[in-house]
């Protein structure tokens, strides 16, 4: 879909085109029209001024002097013509030099003017013909001018209007993209905050927007709000349960040791695992309650910049191990929620520097989406323990010693942005390698 300024900058361009080239055909038939109207003035006088000189004699001749109407028609081919039927007997001026016009004789008191396309010498005749009677005689007197030279000036005066059309629909075309630039500069800003949003660094849309747009931008921060008040819900929700559950949890350990059961001893060993399992899974509710609770909507993460303070935590709680770590990671910001990735790549971490000898590498690359891989040089798994955690699906690492450890809490974060976990021997250290994978956001 084309943009919003595109569409309305291509339909005015449209609408003005269509309008100026109405407008300059308006012009172009009013100017013709003005030139004809000026000219059937002239001609109405010219044959005016024939009708006034005409007389007749005792025997009934005609004459009459031409030269009240102008020099003119007494020029061969000058452009000027007249054709005089007295009775139905046409007499043709001097400047037709022989040529005859087929005008037809008009009626008393009848006008007609039109255009005639075989002049002499091939010109384009505009044509007035009037019918009188004057004497006892009927009469009809056809003036005509040749249009030739009067095109030429209308079709000069069209090609200037013409630029002069064209150099206004540009300059109306540039102040209305200007104005449309102008009048979307608020959709810029609303662009601009939730890019700032997307960054984590505000929550809600601030800018001042039309009228139009107004009940859009406020349905946005109503749902922004709404998935605040939502990720809060959830973690008070989650871990208002997992406390709960916490003090029936203890009743439940202590009656796991009580006397009676020693009797039973499959029946206490059932109760004890069952018990694990329950406080495993609150720990680890809580946990993830308290990522989500955390989290606002748009957060980033630099991968660079938080491992490097992860690295220096690590280094701290495993000091007797004296790990170095070498990370491979972009300084930059990406669009992924910080508390989710500082989540997953804690416990990764935190496993990898359990089973370290004493290096671990983190690589983190951006291409069609985010690879994070962390490897150590410990002794890694054999193919059959790396098909049986994945065969497990990770539910229950937990109950896995050693690299198990928080994979299930890797696994849900991993799947919530349509990613994946996998477990692999590492290349580069011999250890165990965790490759995430995460498609682009």
């Amino acid at each position: 879909m084309i943009s919003l300024r595109l569409r309305l900058n291509r339909g005015l361009a449209a609408i003005l085109c269509v309008i100026f080239a109405l407008h300059w055909l308006a012009a172009d038939w009013v100017i013709r029209s003005v030139a004809e109207k000026q000219m059937l003035t002239r001609l109405t006088h010219d044959s005016d001024s024939i009708l006034d000189t005409l007389d007749f004699d005792a025997d009934g001749q005609p004459s009459f002097d031409t030269s009240h109407a102008g020099s003119v028609y007494g020029q061969a081919y000058s452009g000027h013509y007249f054709v005089l039927h007295i009775d139905g007997k046409p007499i043709y001026s001097r400047s037709l030099a022989g040529t005859a016009l087929p005008f037809e004789a008009m009626a008393v008191d009848t006008t007609r003017q039109f255009h005639f396309k075989s002049g002499p010498h091939d010109q384009l005749l505009l044509v007035l013909s009037r019918g009188f009677a004057k004497a006892g005689h009927t009469i009809s007197i056809s003036t005509a001018e040749d249009l030739t030279d009067i095109g030429r000036d209308i079709t000069a005066i069209r090609i200037g209007y013409l630029a002069l059309s064209l150099t206004v629909l540009v300059a109306a075309i540039a102040l209305q993209t200007a104005d449309v630039k102008r009048s979307l500069r608020p959709l810029r800003a609303v662009t601009g905050e939730l890019a700032a949003i997307a960054h984590g660094q505000q929550r809600q849309i601030e800018a001042e927007v039309p009228f139009e747009i107004r009940p859009l931008v406020k349905e946005v921060n109503r749902l922004l709000m709404l998935v605040e008040l939502r990720l809060h819900q959830s973690r008070t929700a989650i871990g208002n349960l997992a406390h709960a559950l916490k003090t029936p949890l203890a009743m439940l350990f202590r009656l796991a040791e009580n006397p009676a059961l020693r009797d039973l001893p499959e029946l206490k060993r059932q109760l004890e695992q069952q018990n694990q399992t329950i406080l495993k899974r609150i720990d680890r509710e809580l946990k993830r309650a308290r990522i989500s609770g955390n989290a606002q909507p748009g957060a980033t993460f630099n991968p660079h910049v938080e491992l490097s303070a992860l690295c220096e935590l690590m280094q701290v709680i495993y000091a007797e191990k004296a790990l170095s770590f070498e990370i491979r990671a972009p300084d930059q910001l990406l669009h992924l929620d910080r508390e989710d990735m500082l989540e997953m790549i804690g416990n990764l971490l935190d496993n990898a520097c359990k089973w370290a000898k004493s290096r671990i590498v983190i690589d983190v690359a951006e291409r069609e989406g985010l690879t994070l891989r962390i490897g150590d040089d410990g002794p890694g798994c054999d193919k059959q323990q790396l098909r049986q955690m994945v065969q497990r699906g990770l539910r229950l690492d937990e109950a896995t010693p050693g690299h198990g450890l928080g994979l299930a809490i890797v696994h849900d974060i991993a799947g919530y942005y349509g990613g994946s976990l996998a477990l692999s021997r590492s290349a580069e250290l011999g250890g165990l390698a965790a490759t995430v994978r995460l498609p682009p956001t």
